[in-house]
């Protein structure tokens, strides 16, 4: 059993793609352990994004996750994080495959929806950022 976290980017919250995305995710057989939509402060951002700090589209996107409202989401479930990652698709929604989220939602990559955690170490530290209150056990 694996947690992993899922956030919906501005982008994807201004098109009402919540309710899709979290779709997808129970759809898999994954469960939702925590989740809340929230407007992101500046310093969490920065640290999530911390390893990114020294190239050249770290303001852009710290500026852009600061944009508006976002949701966060711990998920839970067997392999969780690598069905979430294969779910959301590639990076650059033009080389994500259709049938995944950015495949058949998204046409940029400064607005590709979602950010998900890449293995089990970002899964934990990026958990405790945005949910330091803890998730549903």
């Amino acid at each position: 059993m694996e947690t992993t976290l899922v956030l919906i980017k501005p982008g994807g919250v201004a098109r009402n793609l919540i309710g899709e995305i979290t779709r997808r995710v129970e759809a898999r057989d994954l469960t939702v352990a925590g989740l809340k939509l929230i407007l992101a402060d500046r310093a969490t951002v920065e640290e999530h994004y911390a390893e990114h700090r020294e190239r050249p589209f770290f303001a852009d996107v710290c500026n852009y996750l600061c944009s508006g409202p976002i949701v966060a989401m711990a998920v839970r479930g067997t392999n969780a994080i690598r069905a979430i990652r294969t779910m959301m698709g590639a990076t650059n929604p033009l080389d994500a495959t259709p049938g995944t989220i950015r495949g058949d939602l998204a046409l940029s990559i400064e607005d590709n929806l979602t950010h998900s955690s890449s293995d089990e170490e970002a899964a934990a530290r990026e958990l405790a950022l945005w949910f330091p209150e803890g998730m549903v056990s």
